[in-house]
């Protein structure tokens, strides 16, 4: 029964995409709870989340008009019986795009796969990671262009940006667009772009 089965949810709202390729895009997101990594940066409280029903879940998404929906967390990937939420989605009609740390398997039900991953962790993605997505999101929070180098090696996408990261107010724009210049006068290298987390600059969720 959908009635006993459980999901750890922060939050589900309707709003714009802020940021990567699909920027603008009216969506619905499913924030999940709990996170693999710990990134002292992060803007998600993912410790704090409610327990949803699917049918809880399934009811939210239905109150909004998007028919694009964005599962993100936390980390989507770790959530039990993620696979059957999914079903019901795409049973719905829904188009299915991730947000993910991309060091585990994305489900099949997904379409449109954005991969975010961190620096702080790139022994992990020596290991192992997803082999490609639609785009690669990584956020430049230190010495990074080894890291940007070693995702284009190990993550096939069709798409790369790189982010400012925001800590304590602060966001380092200046030196995100010196490195973008440096990994774009590269010869014969991925071309690389600026993702601004636009939702935050107009002030919409």
């Amino acid at each position: 029964m959908s009635s006993d089965i459980h999901y750890n949810i922060v939050e589900i709202f309707e709003s714009l995409q802020g940021e990567g390729f699909n920027t603008g895009m009216p969506s619905i997101f499913i924030r999940f709870g709990k996170c693999n990594l710990a990134c002292p940066w992060c803007d998600t409280d993912y410790h704090r989340f409610e327990r949803w029903t699917l049918d809880q879940i399934m009811q939210k998404v239905r109150s909004y008009t998007a028919k694009n929906i964005i599962i993100t967390g936390g980390e989507p990937t770790i959530q039990p019986k993620l696979t059957m939420l999914l079903d019901e989605l795409k049973a719905a009609g829904y188009f299915l795009a991730i947000e993910t740390n991309g060091l585990k398997p994305i489900a099949p039900q997904i379409d449109y796969i954005a991969t975010s991953p961190k620096r702080l962790y790139q022994h992990k993605y020596q290991q192992r990671c997803i082999p490609s997505a639609d785009e690669v999101r990584i956020v430049n929070d230190g010495e990074i262009l080894p890291f940007c180098e070693q995702i284009e090696q190990r993550i096939q996408a069709q798409h790369y940006y790189l982010s400012p990261c925001e800590q304590q107010g602060e966001m380092n724009l200046l030196d995100t667009i010196r490195k973008l210049g440096e990994l774009n006068q590269r010869r014969n290298k991925p071309k690389w772009q600026l993702s601004l987390q636009t939702h935050k600059l107009v002030g919409i969720e």
